[in-house]
């Protein structure tokens, strides 16, 4: 998704747990601050879970982790200076317990999320 702010400002906004519930509208509905400094626990459609960032600012990754009972899923994403201003890319990987249709559900998702995110960024230049 290309968003036509500065790199910076974008993987700032996405490093913060706190600022997901705001654009990651499907599937992060609230968040809290667990025991465990870097996890998180989220509000989601599908029950309980956890989540953290692994954010560099440096490298512009912006990879996170969901925890759901004992199952660990990684999402690789990374924010890119595009020269007029940033790209956010994110790897999404079919589980192998997903079936094709669930995960075009998915996909849908978070195509809603990341057009959520571009309005903010573009509408409300206080982000």
């Amino acid at each position: 998704m290309t968003i036509d702010r500065p790199a910076d400002v974008v993987h700032r906004f996405l490093a913060q747990p706190e600022s997901w519930p705001r654009w990651a509208v499907v599937n992060i509905l609230a968040v809290e601050p667990t025991a465990e400094t870097e996890w998180w626990d989220p509000s989601t459609p599908d029950g309980p879970a956890q989540f953290r960032i692994r954010a560099d600012a440096a490298t512009g990754i912006v990879d996170h982790d969901f925890r759901f009972d004992d199952e660990l899923a990684t999402v690789p994403a990374r924010v890119a200076a595009n020269g007029r201003g940033a790209d956010f890319v994110v790897t999404i990987v079919q589980p192998s317990d997903v079936t094709d249709g669930g995960f075009r559900a998915l996909l849908e998702s978070v195509d809603t999320e990341l057009a959520t995110l571009k309005a903010l960024f573009e509408s409300d230049h206080t982000v």
